[in-house]
């Protein structure tokens, strides 16, 4: 009964979390991707085709599309999909809302691609901190992974590429290659903010629920691992060490999915400078298994 206090302030550090993070990408996208032109993947991208070609609120054309998406998630992604994430949902669409006449804009699409990338990053980053999403094609990649057999992040490539396809043909090539700028910064300070290291992570875990952790990475990022007996030095029980190398946005996921089921287990994220092997190789962005 003691912790319960510590539990509920944790709790409530999460949500301030999600809340400030979901603002800072409101905020980038009213001040820099929506004025610049840049549809940067993911629902804030479908946004900005469709106020371009039909002119319609970009706040409420999210938040529509984020109800179906929400609720499909909930059924295919089960307890991930918790009251945060539905926080993270919608708190963006509403932030856009609230600021959609705000005076400073950067029509710029090298500016809004290097800043608005970077705002974004950083407030997905802390929304992600507090254990939070912020929902958009990631629901509809979990989907696509189910039905088709494919990896978790050739589910997403092929989300996104749909965004990115439709960019070219409504704007033009050159601020399509801006939008992919952005997607690029955005995901580099992603990485900074949240795990603070390079694009490629070796994961170190130390358990001895050795089933239990092979299923969540197996399920959750699909990806391939190594164990290796071992023995704790001050325990003297029998573990199980398992190596797992993953892409930033699966380490990410990962990190999270082992906060909430596996706290116990002893884990490290370590900078992966150079991989070597199927699924590391050219067709490392594919997120194949190892």
């Amino acid at each position: 009964m003691k912790n319960l206090p510590q539990q509920s302030k944790s709790v409530w550090k999460e949500y301030i979390y999600i809340m400030f993070g979901a603002t800072l990408v409101g905020l980038s996208y009213n001040i820099f991707l929506l004025p610049a032109k840049l549809a940067a993947g993911g629902i804030s991208g479908v946004s900005t085709i469709i106020y371009e070609v039909y002119g319609l609120s970009p706040a409420l054309t999210q938040g529509l599309i984020n109800i179906p998406i929400f609720l499909i998630g909930w059924f295919a992604m089960g307890k991930d999909f918790s009251g945060k994430t539905l926080v993270g949902t919608f708190f963006v669409p509403f932030v856009i809302w609230l600021s959609a006449d705000i005076p400073y804009t950067v029509t710029n699409p090298l500016l809004g691609a290097l800043y608005g990338g970077i705002v974004l990053g950083i407030g997905l980053g802390i929304v992600y901190k507090g254990n939070g999403s912020t929902g958009g094609t990631a629901a509809i990649a979990q989907i696509v992974k189910k039905f088709t057999g494919l990896s978790s992040g050739y589910s997403q490539l092929i989300v996104d590429g749909f965004v990115v396809i439709s960019s070219i043909i409504v704007f033009n090539l050159e601020l399509t290659l801006f939008a992919l700028m952005a997607i690029y910064v955005t995901s580099k300070t992603i990485d900074m903010v949240q795990l603070q290291t390079s694009s490629t992570k070796l994961i170190l875990i130390i358990t001895e629920r050795e089933k239990e952790i092979q299923s969540l990475i197996k399920d959750g990022i699909d990806r391939g691992l190594t164990k290796v007996r071992s023995v704790g030095g001050y325990s003297n029980k029998d573990k199980t060490m398992i190596l797992c190398v993953a892409e930033k946005q699966e380490a990410v996921y990962l990190k999270r999915m082992l906060q909430q089921e596996e706290p116990d287990s002893f884990v490290i994220f370590l900078n992966a400078s150079e991989i070597l092997g199927r699924g590391f190789s050219l067709d490392k962005y594919y997120g194949q298994k190892l």
